[in-house]
Protein backbone atom coordinates (compact mmCIF):
# COMPACT_ATOMS: atom_id res chain seq x y z
CA UNK A 1 0.00 0.00 0.00
CA UNK A 2 2.62 2.37 0.82
CA UNK A 3 4.45 1.71 -2.23
CA UNK A 4 1.46 2.28 -4.33
CA UNK A 5 0.90 5.60 -2.34
CA UNK A 6 4.88 6.93 -3.53
CA UNK A 7 4.17 5.70 -6.73
CA UNK A 8 0.46 7.95 -7.39
CA UNK A 9 2.89 10.68 -5.20
CA UNK A 10 5.74 10.56 -7.42
CA UNK A 11 3.98 10.15 -10.73
CA UNK A 12 1.84 13.75 -9.99
CA UNK A 13 4.91 15.53 -8.91
CA UNK A 14 6.59 14.41 -12.31
CA UNK A 15 3.70 15.09 -14.50
CA UNK A 16 3.15 18.81 -12.77
CA UNK A 17 7.31 19.64 -13.14
CA UNK A 18 7.30 17.55 -16.60
CA UNK A 19 4.07 20.05 -17.93
CA UNK A 20 5.28 23.28 -16.18
CA UNK A 21 8.80 22.05 -17.67
CA UNK A 22 7.08 21.66 -21.09
CA UNK A 23 5.30 25.55 -20.88
CA UNK A 24 8.86 27.33 -20.02
CA UNK A 25 10.77 24.95 -22.97
CA UNK A 26 7.78 26.40 -25.08
CA UNK A 27 8.48 29.95 -23.98
CA UNK A 28 12.36 29.81 -24.32
CA UNK A 29 12.18 27.86 -28.14
CA UNK A 30 9.34 30.36 -29.40
CA UNK A 31 11.82 33.43 -28.58
CA UNK A 32 14.90 31.47 -29.04
CA UNK A 33 15.48 33.31 -32.61
CA UNK A 34 15.42 36.35 -30.84
CA UNK A 35 17.89 36.04 -28.50
CA UNK A 36 19.11 39.24 -26.73
CA UNK A 37 22.40 38.39 -26.20
CA UNK A 38 24.58 34.75 -26.90
CA UNK A 39 27.63 33.38 -25.38
CA UNK A 40 29.00 29.95 -26.55
CA UNK A 41 32.21 28.10 -24.88
CA UNK A 42 34.39 25.18 -25.08
CA UNK A 43 36.41 24.53 -22.20
CA UNK A 44 39.35 22.15 -21.02
CA UNK A 45 39.91 21.69 -17.21
CA UNK A 46 42.13 19.60 -15.74
CA UNK A 47 42.74 18.33 -11.73
CA UNK A 48 44.21 15.49 -10.01
CA UNK A 49 42.37 15.48 -6.57
CA UNK A 50 39.33 14.49 -7.25
CA UNK A 51 37.32 11.57 -6.30
CA UNK A 52 34.07 8.95 -6.00
CA UNK A 53 32.36 7.29 -3.45
CA UNK A 54 34.03 4.55 -3.15
CA UNK A 55 36.75 2.67 -2.02
CA UNK A 56 39.24 2.24 -5.22
CA UNK A 57 42.35 0.25 -3.90
CA UNK A 58 42.92 -3.18 -3.20
CA UNK A 59 43.14 -2.39 0.35
CA UNK A 60 40.01 -0.75 0.73
CA UNK A 61 41.45 3.29 0.88
CA UNK A 62 41.19 5.59 -1.30
CA UNK A 63 43.51 6.63 -4.30
CA UNK A 64 43.21 10.28 -6.08
CA UNK A 65 41.56 10.44 -9.09
CA UNK A 66 42.95 12.55 -12.32
CA UNK A 67 40.54 13.64 -14.74
CA UNK A 68 40.33 15.70 -18.05
CA UNK A 69 37.10 17.64 -18.29
CA UNK A 70 35.72 18.74 -21.94
CA UNK A 71 32.87 21.44 -21.72
CA UNK A 72 30.81 22.87 -24.18
CA UNK A 73 28.88 25.66 -22.82
CA UNK A 74 25.56 27.98 -24.17
CA UNK A 75 24.36 30.72 -22.21
CA UNK A 76 21.85 32.98 -23.60
CA UNK A 77 19.16 36.10 -23.00
CA UNK A 78 15.54 35.96 -24.75
CA UNK A 79 12.34 38.15 -24.48
CA UNK A 80 11.44 36.58 -21.37
CA UNK A 81 14.46 35.66 -19.62
CA UNK A 82 17.81 33.12 -20.10
CA UNK A 83 18.70 29.58 -20.89
CA UNK A 84 21.91 27.67 -19.70
CA UNK A 85 23.01 24.25 -20.75
CA UNK A 86 26.20 22.58 -20.01
CA UNK A 87 27.51 19.42 -21.24
CA UNK A 88 30.58 18.10 -19.82
CA UNK A 89 32.79 14.87 -20.97
CA UNK A 90 34.63 13.77 -18.12
CA UNK A 91 37.96 11.09 -18.62
CA UNK A 92 38.98 9.51 -15.36
CA UNK A 93 42.62 8.02 -14.65
CA UNK A 94 42.75 4.09 -13.92
CA UNK A 95 42.42 4.96 -10.72
CA UNK A 96 38.40 5.55 -11.52
CA UNK A 97 38.82 2.54 -14.47
CA UNK A 98 35.68 1.57 -16.76
CA UNK A 99 33.94 -0.82 -15.77
CA UNK A 100 35.16 -1.02 -12.16
CA UNK A 101 37.67 -3.38 -13.06
CA UNK A 102 41.17 -3.01 -11.77
CA UNK A 103 43.43 -1.98 -14.85
CA UNK A 104 41.42 -1.20 -17.41
CA UNK A 105 41.60 2.74 -18.62
CA UNK A 106 39.70 5.21 -17.09
CA UNK A 107 36.09 5.56 -16.74
CA UNK A 108 33.91 8.06 -18.89
CA UNK A 109 31.24 10.01 -18.09
CA UNK A 110 28.97 12.52 -19.86
CA UNK A 111 26.88 15.07 -17.72
CA UNK A 112 24.23 17.25 -19.19
CA UNK A 113 22.82 20.55 -17.55
CA UNK A 114 20.01 22.72 -18.98
CA UNK A 115 18.19 25.51 -16.85
CA UNK A 116 15.62 27.92 -18.15
CA UNK A 117 15.39 30.96 -16.12
CA UNK A 118 11.79 32.78 -16.48
CA UNK A 119 12.70 36.65 -15.69
CA UNK A 120 8.60 37.97 -13.98
CA UNK A 121 9.97 42.00 -14.91
CA UNK A 122 10.32 41.23 -17.99
CA UNK A 123 7.16 39.30 -18.74
CA UNK A 124 5.40 41.72 -16.98
CA UNK A 125 7.61 45.07 -18.02
CA UNK A 126 7.63 46.47 -14.55
CA UNK A 127 10.06 47.21 -12.39
CA UNK A 128 10.42 44.37 -9.92
CA UNK A 129 13.74 45.74 -8.08
CA UNK A 130 13.46 45.70 -4.06
CA UNK A 131 16.45 47.04 -2.54
CA UNK A 132 19.46 44.21 -3.53
CA UNK A 133 16.87 42.41 -5.38
CA UNK A 134 16.83 43.33 -9.34
CA UNK A 135 13.82 40.70 -9.94
CA UNK A 136 12.08 37.65 -9.81
CA UNK A 137 11.99 34.58 -11.45
CA UNK A 138 11.05 30.87 -11.94
CA UNK A 139 13.97 28.50 -12.87
CA UNK A 140 13.33 24.78 -14.38
CA UNK A 141 15.38 22.55 -16.32
CA UNK A 142 17.21 18.86 -15.92
CA UNK A 143 20.58 17.10 -15.41
CA UNK A 144 21.19 14.13 -16.75
CA UNK A 145 24.48 11.82 -16.76
CA UNK A 146 26.08 8.93 -17.73
CA UNK A 147 29.14 6.99 -17.01
CA UNK A 148 30.40 3.79 -18.06
CA UNK A 149 32.27 2.62 -14.34
CA UNK A 150 30.95 0.09 -11.92
CA UNK A 151 28.13 1.46 -10.83
CA UNK A 152 27.43 2.98 -14.24
CA UNK A 153 25.15 5.54 -13.18
CA UNK A 154 22.15 6.83 -15.40
CA UNK A 155 20.77 10.18 -13.90
CA UNK A 156 18.04 11.67 -14.55
CA UNK A 157 16.55 14.99 -12.42
CA UNK A 158 13.70 17.70 -12.73
CA UNK A 159 14.66 21.15 -11.08
CA UNK A 160 12.37 23.78 -10.19
CA UNK A 161 11.52 26.81 -7.84
CA UNK A 162 11.91 30.44 -7.52
CA UNK A 163 14.80 32.79 -8.19
CA UNK A 164 15.88 35.78 -6.99
CA UNK A 165 18.17 38.00 -9.41
CA UNK A 166 20.49 40.20 -7.03
CA UNK A 167 22.13 43.67 -8.38
CA UNK A 168 25.59 42.87 -8.57
CA UNK A 169 27.70 43.84 -11.12
CA UNK A 170 27.53 41.09 -13.63
CA UNK A 171 25.12 38.67 -12.45
CA UNK A 172 24.46 37.03 -9.25
CA UNK A 173 21.18 34.19 -9.30
CA UNK A 174 19.51 32.82 -6.21
CA UNK A 175 17.11 29.93 -6.00
CA UNK A 176 15.16 27.77 -4.20
CA UNK A 177 14.50 24.43 -5.68
CA UNK A 178 12.55 21.37 -5.56
CA UNK A 179 14.42 18.01 -7.02
CA UNK A 180 12.90 15.17 -8.35
CA UNK A 181 15.83 12.52 -9.20
CA UNK A 182 15.71 8.63 -10.69
CA UNK A 183 18.91 6.49 -11.52
CA UNK A 184 19.22 3.47 -12.89
CA UNK A 185 22.67 1.60 -12.17
CA UNK A 186 23.68 -1.52 -12.89
CA UNK A 187 23.12 -3.13 -9.90
CA UNK A 188 19.20 -2.54 -9.82
CA UNK A 189 16.55 -4.16 -12.32
CA UNK A 190 14.34 -1.30 -12.53
CA UNK A 191 14.52 2.76 -12.34
CA UNK A 192 15.06 3.90 -8.97
CA UNK A 193 13.29 7.38 -7.79
CA UNK A 194 14.54 9.26 -4.74
CA UNK A 195 11.92 11.11 -2.40
CA UNK A 196 11.34 14.80 -3.60
CA UNK A 197 13.88 16.89 -1.93
CA UNK A 198 15.04 20.33 -1.63
CA UNK A 199 17.93 22.47 -2.93
CA UNK A 200 19.52 25.90 -2.41
CA UNK A 201 21.69 27.39 -5.22
CA UNK A 202 23.55 30.50 -5.84
CA UNK A 203 25.16 31.24 -9.41
CA UNK A 204 27.47 33.59 -10.14
CA UNK A 205 29.65 35.75 -12.71
CA UNK A 206 31.13 39.06 -11.36
CA UNK A 207 34.25 41.28 -12.96
CA UNK A 208 37.08 42.08 -10.69
CA UNK A 209 37.36 46.09 -10.48
CA UNK A 210 38.46 47.14 -14.03
CA UNK A 211 40.94 44.31 -14.57
CA UNK A 212 40.48 41.72 -17.46
CA UNK A 213 39.36 38.99 -14.81
CA UNK A 214 35.83 37.57 -13.90
CA UNK A 215 35.17 35.42 -10.97
CA UNK A 216 32.39 32.83 -11.54
CA UNK A 217 30.61 30.09 -10.19
CA UNK A 218 28.56 28.53 -8.01
CA UNK A 219 27.40 27.02 -4.57
CA UNK A 220 25.21 24.17 -4.11
CA UNK A 221 23.49 22.69 -1.28
CA UNK A 222 21.26 19.35 -2.08
CA UNK A 223 18.79 18.23 1.41
CA UNK A 224 18.29 14.67 2.08
CA UNK A 225 16.86 12.83 -0.89
CA UNK A 226 15.51 9.49 1.50
CA UNK A 227 16.96 6.41 1.00
CA UNK A 228 18.95 4.86 -1.75
CA UNK A 229 18.17 2.20 -3.53
CA UNK A 230 19.81 -0.36 -1.46
CA UNK A 231 17.66 1.32 1.38
CA UNK A 232 20.67 3.17 3.10
CA UNK A 233 20.77 6.44 4.38
CA UNK A 234 21.49 9.66 2.11
CA UNK A 235 22.58 12.26 3.25
CA UNK A 236 22.78 16.38 2.19
CA UNK A 237 25.54 17.30 0.33
CA UNK A 238 27.48 20.71 -0.34
CA UNK A 239 28.76 21.26 -4.22
CA UNK A 240 30.91 24.74 -4.91
CA UNK A 241 32.46 25.32 -8.14
CA UNK A 242 34.85 28.66 -8.10
CA UNK A 243 36.86 30.07 -10.63
CA UNK A 244 38.98 33.14 -11.46
CA UNK A 245 39.62 33.65 -15.18
CA UNK A 246 41.81 36.14 -16.85
CA UNK A 247 40.78 37.73 -20.43
CA UNK A 248 44.26 37.05 -22.63
CA UNK A 249 42.01 37.00 -25.80
CA UNK A 250 43.04 41.03 -26.47
CA UNK A 251 46.51 40.10 -25.53
CA UNK A 252 46.80 37.74 -28.23
CA UNK A 253 44.65 39.37 -30.85
CA UNK A 254 41.27 37.26 -30.27
CA UNK A 255 39.18 39.90 -29.36
CA UNK A 256 37.80 40.67 -26.16
CA UNK A 257 36.26 37.45 -23.71
CA UNK A 258 37.15 35.06 -26.89
CA UNK A 259 39.64 33.17 -24.60
CA UNK A 260 40.23 33.12 -21.11
CA UNK A 261 42.73 30.77 -19.16
CA UNK A 262 42.44 30.19 -15.18
CA UNK A 263 42.23 28.99 -12.07
CA UNK A 264 39.35 26.64 -11.02
CA UNK A 265 38.79 25.24 -7.39
CA UNK A 266 35.77 22.37 -6.16
CA UNK A 267 34.87 21.15 -2.85
CA UNK A 268 32.01 18.56 -2.67
CA UNK A 269 30.92 17.42 0.16
CA UNK A 270 28.71 13.87 0.77
CA UNK A 271 29.01 13.49 -3.19
CA UNK A 272 25.65 12.51 -4.85
CA UNK A 273 24.40 11.98 -1.08
CA UNK A 274 26.77 9.58 0.55
CA UNK A 275 28.08 9.68 3.59
CA UNK A 276 31.87 10.76 3.90
CA UNK A 277 31.84 8.51 7.61
CA UNK A 278 33.88 5.79 6.46
CA UNK A 279 33.87 6.96 3.33
CA UNK A 280 37.02 8.95 2.13
CA UNK A 281 35.30 9.16 -1.83
CA UNK A 282 32.69 10.78 -0.58
CA UNK A 283 33.97 14.26 -0.17
CA UNK A 284 36.99 15.78 -2.50
CA UNK A 285 38.69 19.11 -2.70
CA UNK A 286 40.28 19.21 -6.34
CA UNK A 287 42.15 22.46 -7.64
CA UNK A 288 42.28 23.04 -11.21
CA UNK A 289 43.56 24.54 -14.21
CA UNK A 290 41.20 25.90 -16.90
CA UNK A 291 41.30 27.32 -20.50
CA UNK A 292 38.15 28.73 -22.88
CA UNK A 293 37.50 29.33 -25.48
CA UNK A 294 34.46 31.72 -26.52
CA UNK A 295 32.50 31.84 -30.00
Amino acid sequence: MMANLRVAKAFKYKAAWCGLLAIMGGLSASYASAATWSDTALSWRYGTTFAEPFANDADGSRKDISKNIIGLTHASGYQYGSNFFNADILLSDSNDPAGGTAGKPGAQEVYVVYRNTIDFGLVSKKDLSLGPIKSFGLTGGFDLNTKNDYYASKKRMLVLGPTLMLDVPGFANFSVLGLYESNSPNSIDKRYTYDFHPAAQLTWGIPVSKLPLSFEGYALWIGDKGKNEFGGKTSPEFHLDTKLMYDLGTNIGLGKNSFKIGAEYEYWHNKFGNTDNGNEGATASTPMIRAEYHF
